[in-house]
């Protein structure tokens, strides 16, 4: 995607999840891989009266894509285009971001939950693709609403089950956050989640906190963006946190599932896609090469994912069985 192809409002943020494309609400966007087609804005009402916005795309069954920490659903838009000529596509923003409210002080399991449900009633739509604590949110909506769904695709939920743990980065990420550090903050998240081979967070901390400094500096929707996001990651800590442990109640689910994973990320991942599959009784499993955790992003390899959730979500429900394969660029 480039400016003759989509009216972007400053550059690409570095960072958790590398960058939200700030792609301007409505208009007409066209993708090289992509036939054009129109985005539209509109929102669901979750339980307790908080406004839950979504963008949407496309023709044909309804499929959500919810995204993970330090993402927004803008960082989804070219996944959504992949998909657009065979399904229509939901991309809500999750509690804090972008088109939707607050987190509220009661937020936990049970909001996430009440959120995905009201999207999932206003929309019709009874399939989901999600990605990290995005995944989380949709295992804990199905264990419970497992009527609102006839398939579920996971990419990496990051349920802790041992060590290294999903959480080990938290205590110093909150303590930056509340220091009002988000230089700090951002750093902390993106060495605590970043893909093993990754050159960029692998970089010294005092050269990233340079890098950050300027990128929350900025003046543009970008660097707006990232003021938006690092807080963010506070509350998908709490939703990590509360699932610790609990990958067996998870073996309830009866829905088939596709788990997916990249062979570059964080150990902790493969840990957590090891155990649901364990649990889940129609689990089947995909294996991306040379690829991380971001793969469904705007800048990882959404075309790989988007050739698996074409074959997963076409296929009949009762024909989805348990599976193995490994899947190539």
């Amino acid at each position: 995607m480039d400016e003759s192809d989509v009216t972007i409002a400053g550059g690409r943020p570095v960072g958790l999840a590398p960058a939200p494309e700030l792609v301007r609400a409505n208009a007409t966007v066209a993708v090289r891989e992509a036939r054009p087609t129109r985005w539209s804005i509109d929102h669901a009402t979750s339980r307790d009266g908080t406004i839950i916005g979504y963008r949407q795309i496309g023709v044909g069954p309804g499929l959500v894509l919810l995204p993970g920490a330090m993402q927004s659903s803008l960082n989804f838009t070219r996944l959504a285009e992949f998909l657009a000529d065979r399904f229509t596509l939901y991309l809500p923003d999750r509690r804090g971001r972008g088109l939707s409210g607050p987190p509220g002080a009661n937020y936990g399991i049970d909001t996430e939950v009440d959120d995905l449900s009201a999207v999932l009633a206003q929309t019709s739509a009874r399939d989901i693709f999600a990605l990290s604590s995005g995944a989380i949110a949709t295992l804990w909506t199905a264990l419970r609403h497992p009527q609102a769904f006839d398939r579920i695709a996971l990419y990496e939920p990051p349920v802790p089950v041992g060590s290294p743990s999903p959480l080990d980065f938290a205590p110093r990420y909150e303590a930056d956050l509340a220091a009002g550090d988000l230089a700090g903050a951002m750093i902390a998240a993106m060495k605590g989640t970043g893909d093993r081979r990754d050159w960029f967070t692998n970089l010294p901390r005092p050269l990233l906190r340079l890098l950050m400094r300027m990128a929350l500096r900025g003046t543009g929707e970008a660097a707006a963006a990232i003021r938006e996001l690092v807080p963010t990651v506070h509350y998908d800590i709490r939703l990590v946190a509360a699932t610790s442990g609990q990958a067996q109640r998870f073996g309830a689910i009866g829905l088939p599932v596709l788990l997916m994973g990249g062979d570059n990320s964080n150990q902790y991942l493969g840990m957590a896609l090891d155990a649901l599959q364990r649990e889940l009784p129609q689990a089947e499993r995909v294996a991306l090469k040379a690829i991380g955790h971001m793969a469904a992003d705007n800048v990882g390899k959404p075309g790989l994912v988007a050739n698996e959730l074409r074959r997963f979500f076409a296929s009949p429900v009762e024909n989805l069985s348990k599976a193995d394969k490994l899947i190539g660029r």
